[in-house]
């Protein structure tokens, strides 16, 4: 195989990739800024922090290096927390080539910019293919070999056909969909949602509730989606209920073990310090909010995690709010089309 591929960050999920990519066959690299994180993997060829008990085939080749990492490479994979991925880009100018596609598997916004990471790559490397690379997708299982389904998202299709040989196996199944922004929204949004989730786990509340946040969840996402300019169908889909779906149900998710966390009394900040990894859903929390106000759109479940985070508002008093607001239609397009 001639397709030389570096994976940048080596957390779970870039971990989980390198190695699903090298156990196809592929060249691929490593990249990460730990030095010492980087030492141990190199010896002992396994991820002992994220991934215990998974070892790299021997195809993967680690490196501290961004221009050994990527000099060479015709397909780069970003796996770096959102708010660091304008920086690695920036770094990449002078390194890859305008051919080299640029694949996304972070799922957040830019805080400050408010922007997706598509545009941010747009505006740091304009001349390179972008594919946003998403769905419900725990590094834990995809490492382990287990059943898993992504969607590869792109301008062109060629890009993301591309992009879905190159990930398809007999264990991980790759859909493609044009809509770039609607597939980055759904990936960033729902750990909002898993927040709120784990917040309402960490209460002691049921399934009940957990099923209200995540139905009336997918509403709030999709209908700023769609005012931003995404399809509506794409939040029905794996960028969007599916990775909603795992992410507020899974023991793995770091969004919905922080909210539990909240949930029992925790500070945030506190929390977000005992989960030790990135917690996406903390950045995502704000840019929904703002991005609402922007554009005029009703989300009521982000408002109030907001105020909570911010504001440092009691919890049960954010549900009692909830749960009070004024009576509604559920299929609010249904009734304004006199449905009833």
């Amino acid at each position: 195989m001639k397709t030389s591929i570096s994976v940048l960050g080596s957390g779970s999920w870039g971990t989980a990739l390198a190695i699903s990519l090298a156990q196809k066959g592929y060249k691929t690299k490593l990249w990460g800024r730990n030095k010492e994180l980087l030492n141990v993997l190199k010896k002992k060829r396994e991820n002992i922090k994220y991934l215990p008990g998974i070892i790299f085939p021997e195809n993967i080749e680690i490196t501290d290096s961004l221009l050994n990492a990527a000099e060479n490479a015709d397909t780069v994979v970003l796996s770096v927390a959102s708010q660091a991925t304008r920086e690695v880009l920036r770094n990449l100018k002078n390194i890859v080539s305008k051919d080299c596609i640029i694949v996304n598997t972070a799922k957040g916004i830019e805080k400050d910019s408010l922007k997706p990471i598509s545009v941010v790559a747009a505006e740091e490397l304009p001349q390179n293919p972008f594919v946003a690379l998403s769905g419900p997708s725990h590094a834990e299982e995809v490492s382990k070999g287990l059943p898993t389904t992504l969607v590869s998202s792109a301008y062109q299709k060629k890009d993301a056909e591309f992009i879905q040989d190159i990930f398809m196996s007999p264990k991980i199944r790759v859909y493609t969909n044009p809509d770039v922004l609607g597939v980055e929204l759904g990936g960033a949004f729902k750990n909002i949602i898993a927040l709120a989730a784990g917040i309402s786990d960490g209460l002691g509340f049921g399934d009940n509730a957990k099923a209200a946040l995540m139905t009336r969840g997918i509403v709030e996402i999709s209908r700023l989606g769609v005012e931003m300019g995404a399809q509506p169908n794409t939040f029905s889909g794996l960028s969007g209920i599916g990775d909603l779906i795992v992410t507020c149900t899974s023991i793995h998710s770091r969004n919905r073990r922080c909210g539990i966390l909240i949930g029992q009394g925790v500070p945030p900040k506190k929390a977000i310090k005992e989960i030790g990894m990135v917690v996406e859903g903390i950045f995502a929390v704000d840019a929904a909010y703002r991005l609402s106000q922007k554009y005029h759109v009703e989300m009521p479940i982000a408002e109030e995690l907001f105020r909570l985070l911010n504001e440092a508002k009691d919890v049960k008093a954010s549900v009692i709010n909830l749960m009070t607001r004024q009576k509604k239609h559920e299929m609010e397009e249904n009734a304004a089309n006199g449905l009833w």
